[in-house]
């Protein structure tokens, strides 16, 4: 079982340790990134206006981050009903902030919208949205985890 706490105490809760929080983030930017990518790519490749992309890549994105967690929960027999609760508790709010700075970032870029496959900007933006997005999630992650929230569900029934 993964260690997701370091030991001191805050207000009834294990204080989270960072790389608890890490590894919870990377999780779920596996799956957000595994999303997003084909969201974008598909919406890009089809030649969809902007909107239409960013719906399907954070609906990709959620749908891939609850499989990822789905997958271990149902490995460990939980039943398909308290697994998918398992799930919703435990990625909600990571997948959210993810999306939110990752589309921020995409959108704040000057011209990444309307970048191309083909286009290097494309792919740095990307990459670079993907990023920063696990670097401001980390934090929440680690708070949710310090109050018994977030991957601390899910640490449960690996």
């Amino acid at each position: 079982m993964h260690q997701a706490h370091d030991g001191h105490e805050h207000g009834g809760h294990a204080a989270a340790s960072w790389g608890a929080a890490a590894r919870a983030t990377l999780h779920c930017l596996t799956g957000c990134a595994l999303g997003e990518i084909l969201g974008m790519v598909v919406g890009t490749a089809l030649s969809w206006h902007n909107a239409p992309t960013m719906v399907l890549a954070v609906v990709l994105a959620f749908v891939f981050g609850y499989a990822l967690t789905l997958r271990g929960v149902l490995g460990s027999g939980l039943g398909l009903r308290a697994a998918v609760r398992v799930a919703l508790a435990a990625d909600t709010l990571s997948i959210a902030v993810m999306e939110l700075i990752d589309n921020g970032v995409i959108v704040l870029i000057p011209g990444a919208l309307d970048a191309a496959l083909s286009d290097a900007l494309f792919w740095w933006t990307l990459a670079l949205s993907l990023a920063l997005a696990f670097v401001v999630t980390t934090p929440v992650n680690r708070w949710m985890i310090s109050r018994g929230k977030g991957h601390a569900v899910a640490h449960r029934y690996h």
